[in-house]
């Protein structure tokens, strides 16, 4: 079974409790723009207990653990948590890209998950994973339990970067799957048509979900320091390759790349989506503090 510090280092943990109030007030922001349904605590899933405080219902308390404990303590559902997660991890093979010398980006992928993990199950909010290639491979639902925690580790943990990319129509399908409001956050390279990832993350904005992008590049892939012939094999396709003499293609790949993140920039912008650039060999945890800082001053 896969276990925090699998993911991140105890200092990494420590600026993530130092983060707490800010990610606290963060997810509050996102809450007050959400509609709640009035109909708290019956027929929906039971996710655990809490002290009863005084205005509390009085039919909501647990009189079997009562007569256990001498204490009062009152049942609390999926519905009456603070905030419901969806943590979207691109598994397709260009994930499993790394220059020299670096981690893959599946590798940073999985350590933003953890640590949005983490946030959110210390702050009782719920949150689920889905990982995917060109279709998904996993979907586990949000729970507020903190052993919900090891079962999230433990599907990164055992998940290798393979296959495809198809977003667009990935998160098309995921759209009906997530109908419960609230926050999806996609950790991807988003390698793909840029026009259809943004029109399937639209679908969720329509759907009052708050999204944000977490987009994870290699250094090479922004700087492409290759000036010479070059062979470059598929990382979704196997045994497929091309050799390239990058002097030649250098000017018009960066050129491409400037189009494709102005492209997202603005498409982000446009539906009121959240853009995170991350590195996959920048602080994970400084880049998240700067995230949360900037929007919190919004």
């Amino acid at each position: 079974m896969a276990h925090l510090k699998d993911f991140l280092t105890p200092e990494e943990v420590t600026k993530l409790d130092n983060l707490q109030l800010t990610s606290r007030e963060l997810m509050e922001g996102f809450i007050a723009g959400m509609h709640r349904s009035p109909h708290k605590g019956f027929s929906i899933e039971f996710a655990q207990h809490r002290p009863y405080v005084q205005g509390d219902d009085i039919r909501r308390l647990d009189w079997k653990v009562f007569g256990k404990t001498g204490r009062d303590y009152v049942r609390v559902y999926e519905e009456e948590t603070n905030l419901r997660a969806h943590l979207l991890v691109d598994l397709s093979g260009s994930m499993g890209y790394a220059g020299d010398r670096r981690p893959t980006k599946a590798h940073m992928a999985g350590k933003v998950a953890a640590a949005l993990s983490y946030l959110f199950l210390n702050q009782r909010d719920s949150v689920g994973l889905v990982t995917f290639d060109s279709k998904v491979r996993s979907l586990i639902p949000p729970r507020t339990s903190t052993r919900h925690l090891s079962l999230i580790l433990n599907e990164l943990d055992t998940s290798e970067p393979g296959g495809e990319t198809d977003l667009g129509s990935v998160l098309e399908s995921l759209v009906p799957r997530l109908p419960r409001r609230g926050v999806v956050i996609l950790i991807s390279d988003l390698f793909g048509d840029i026009n259809s990832t943004l029109k399937a993350l639209a679908h969720f904005r329509l759907a009052h979900h708050e999204v944000i992008l977490f987009h994870i590049l290699d250094r090479d892939e922004v700087e492409f320091p290759f000036d010479h012939w070059t062979r470059f094999d598929s990382m979704e396709v196997p045994e497929q390759f091309r050799l390239v003499d990058t002097s030649h293609f250098r000017s018009a790949y960066l050129a491409n790349l400037r189009q494709f993140q102005e492209d997202l920039k603005k498409g982000c912008a446009r539906h009121r989506m959240d853009l995170v650039p991350l590195m996959n060999d920048e602080s994970m945890v400084d880049v998240l503090a700067r995230y949360l800082l900037r929007r919190r001053k919004k």
